[in-house]
Parts: C-alpha cells; sequence; structure tokens
C-alpha cells in the first residue's frame, strides 16, 4: 500500500488513497480537485523514499469536500489572587480533503471534478442567498405604511401655521388686563387737594 507524508498548513500528515482528512483551511469549494506538492516522504511497503527536504517528482491529489468550524475550544487564563481571570473561546476552520491519489516521478493527477458535489454545492448557495434576500426584503415592506402615516402629519401640521389668531386673542386679552388695572387705580385726588389748600392759605394771608 503505497502511502506518503504531506506538509501543509505548516503540519505533517500522513495519508494513503482513499483517506479523508482534517487539514488547516484551504481555498477551494466542494467537489474542487486539490494537489499538494510538498511531500517530504513516499513510501510502498518497505520501500521508502525520503525527501530533502522534498521528494522531487511526488504529489498528492485529491478532492475538496468542505471547510467547517470545529468545536469550541476553551482558552482560561487565570492568575490565583491576582485578581486575573480571562476566558476566551476559539473555533478553528478546517477543510475536509480525500486523498484519491499518490503520483511520483513527475505524472499528472488524473482525478476529475465531482460535479455532483458541486452542483449540490451551488443549489444550497442559491438557497442561502434567496433566504437572506427575502429576510431582507421584509422590512423594507413593513416600512412603507410608515411612510402613508406621514401624510396626516402634514395637515396636523396646518393648524400651526394659523396659530397667529389665538396669538392676537392673546395680546387683546393683555391689552383689557391693562387697561382694568389702570381703572382700578385710584385718581391723583390727593394732588387737587393739595392745591385747594394752598389756595385757601393764600386767601387767609391777604
Amino acid at each position: 500500500m503505497t502511502f506518503a507524508v504531506i506538509k501543509t498548513g505548516g503540519k505533517q500528515y500522513k495519508v494513503a488513497a482513499n483517506d479523508v482528512v482534517k487539514i488547516e483551511k484551504i481555498a477551494g469549494e466542494p467537489g474542487d480537485v486539490v494537489t499538494f506538492d510538498q511531500v517530504l516522504l513516499v513510501g510502498e511497503g518497505d520501500n521508502v523514499t525520503v525527501g530533502a527536504p522534498l521528494v522531487s517528482g511526488a504529489l498528492v491529489a485529491g478532492q475538496f469536500i468542505a471547510t467547517e468550524k470545529e468545536r469550541t475550544v476553551i482558552i482560561l487564563k487565570k492568575e490565583r489572587r491576582q485578581h486575573y481571570d480571562r476566558r476566551n473561546g476559539h473555533r478553528q476552520r478546517l477543510s475536509t480533503v480525500r486523498i484519491t491519489e499518490i503520483l511520483t516521478g513527475g505524472a499528472k493527477p488524473t482525478t476529475k471534478v465531482d460535479e455532483i458535489a458541486k452542483a449540490r454545492h451551488e443549489k444550497r448557495i442559491a438557497a442561502l442567498a434567496a433566504t437572506t434576500a427575502s429576510v431582507t426584503e421584509a422590512p423594507k415592506a413593513a416600512a412603507k405604511p410608515a411612510a402613508r402615516k406621514a401624510a396626516p402629519k402634514a395637515t396636523a401640521e396646518a393648524p400651526a401655521a394659523g396659530a397667529k389668531a389665538p396669538a392676537k386673542k392673546a395680546a387683546a386679552k393683555k391689552a383689557a388686563a391693562e387697561t382694568t388695572e389702570a381703572a382700578d387705580k385710584p385718581a391723583k385726588k390727593p394732588a387737587a387737594k393739595k392745591a385747594a389748600t394752598k389756595g385757601a392759605s393764600a386767601a387767609d394771608k391777604e
């Protein structure tokens, strides 16, 4: 059985044909053909070829399945009696790949694109786009009645334009109040009395 050791994402993986491995995230869509040219070792039974550092002409091909998030890993940092406690979570993205063939001597891969997986992925993306479009259009439809309700506000503002009439009434009331206050004030009769007393005193002196 032929096996190989490949390097990707800064890590090494031992793979063989028909193996399904999870590696660090790589670019691709379901059904695409992916190749790994960093082959460190190729072996078949007792015959093992070790690269220095890579095996010349060696290539590993596979089919891209999906990229998913792994389970959450809790990162906890704590120092006793120091009021220091930090808790974080991390979800690593890993790509799943099915190894199809291990090639040596500069041979080219014969793996073909999986059209079924690719069509399934495109259908899933189209359905997701349709749902997001419906969700975004729903608030817009709800906002239209609000615009219609804005029309009565213009009619309500019409009396505000004609608010001058109450202002005139208030001015008339103020004028009436001032006249009543002037009427309630006593006449300056004492001044007249003083004039009379002055005339009487002048007659007495004569």
